[in-house]
């Protein structure tokens, strides 16, 4: 159970922390503050708990606060301790969707009781909550596409499924990815939302976004890469588990350093997908790659690779990469490098620009068999669950287009 403590008065927390954590399943954390404490702490941590110690002034003062704490988090459970226990401040309290007043300060079997009738009603109702799915691309080398291939898949997830998306653009170096899909440039970026990571909430997050569609934001990267040091893992950890809740896919686009930034945004995927090219190359940095996501813990299943610019026929067979490699590849992506190349050139998506195109109907069909599981009736992680379980093999989608001497995808 998680349960985080919000007061003014620090003497307070210190007892409020002993007096909760004799129950080692509980997870407890403390904030020093009031009421304007409760929508950071609500929308970054998502606590089952939380208990409000109301300073004297403030038991007679604005209860809009937790009222819209209610109305956002109806599944938080509010405890207020409050010194004036008046049938008006009892009756406000009620109103604003508090579920246990207690006096101030707190006796620990009062609180105690409290709580242990909160957990039983908890569990009795076995709430679940639908956390958002987290998928993060990484280049195998530079010019995989890896760029293109996450913010384009964010497009057609937002516009063609209907889900509520938020691109992250953790190259903190060179990150470019909102250029990919709008011709807009960002009004802020990760480094400036870093400085400002204390008063960080769901509208906060949502004003620091550019967007792309009413439902798809890109939170950019720094524009000097001198800001790149302001972001630690921390950081990425709070804007994740914030996202997760308010968003239904987040999309991450990680450069090729593989620092304790980008190792933190991978530890939050659901799935990672390396993205490379069928040249030597890049199957020795894919190789490279991979050894090192292992080397971190992560699981094959967590690992979905993905062939850009593919051609049948070439010098270099699929199955040599696979082979080499020593896992199957996910899905292959169609070489149409001069349609693609438009796309990012005019900074608009492939699948809007060119609908019809290979590339954008393949995108479409993995943006399908991520949510969807390919037909609508499976999600897309009980498709990821048959792949891994079932050995069924993943699709393989190629095409004969362009030729093998065009330049590069941009990433």
């Amino acid at each position: 159970m998680r349960i985080s403590i919000i007061s003014h008065n620090t003497k307070n927390l210190d007892e409020l922390r002993r007096f909760v954590e004799t129950d080692n399943s509980r997870d407890v954390k403390v904030f020093t503050g009031g009421a304007e404490m409760l929508a950071p702490v609500a929308d970054q941590l998502r606590p089952d708990i939380i208990i409000l110690e109301c300073a004297t002034d403030e038991a007679l003062a604005d209860f809009s606060p937790l009222a819209q704490l209610n109305l956002r988090h109806p599944d938080i459970t509010l405890i207020l301790l409050s010194s004036n226990q008046t049938p008006e401040v009892l009756l406000r309290a009620m109103r604003a969707g508090v579920r246990e007043v207690l006096p101030s300060p707190v006796g620990r079997d009062a609180l105690h009781v409290a709580l242990v009738r909160v957990e039983e009603k908890r569990n009795l109702q076995n709430t679940s909550r639908q956390k958002g799915k987290v998928f993060a691309f990484i280049p195998c080398k530079g010019g995989s596409g890896s760029t293109f291939l996450s913010t384009n898949l964010a497009y057609n997830l937002a516009s063609q499924e209907g889900k509520n998306v938020i691109v992250i653009d953790v190259n903190l170096q060179f990150g470019d990815a909102s250029l990919f899909i709008s011709d807009h440039k960002p009004s802020t970026n990760l480094a400036e939302v870093a400085r400002q990571i204390m008063r960080m909430d769901a509208s906060f997050l949502a004003a620091s976004l550019l967007n792309v569609l009413p439902n798809l934001g890109i939170l950019s990267a720094p524009e000097d890469p001198v800001q790149a040091m302001e972001v630690s893992p921390s950081h990425i950890d709070t804007l994740i588990n914030l996202a997760r809740n308010h968003y239904d896919v987040i999309i991450l686009d990680v450069g090729r350093a593989l620092d304790p930034v980008s190792i933190k945004a991978l530890d939050h995927a659901d799935v990672v997908f390396p993205v490379l090219q069928i040249t030597l190359p890049f199957i020795r940095d894919a190789r490279r790659l991979l050894d090192v996501l292992r080397s971190l813990g992560y699981s094959q299943e967590k690992i979905k690779l993905l062939v850009n610019r593919y051609e049948k026929g070439g010098d270099i067979r699929l199955e040599d990469v696979e082979r080499t490699l020593g896992m199957t590849v996910y899905k292959t992506i169609p070489n149409s490098f001069k349609a693609v190349a438009t796309s990012v050139n005019q900074g608009i998506p492939i699948s809007k620009l060119s609908p019809n195109n290979p590339v954008a109907r393949t995108l479409q069909e993995l943006g399908r068999e991520l949510v969807q599981g390919g037909n609508g009736e499976t999600s897309w992680w009980g498709n990821l669950l048959q792949h891994i379980q079932g050995g069924v093999q993943p699709t393989r989608t190629g095409g004969v287009l362009g030729n093998a001497s065009a330049p590069q995808t941009p990433d």
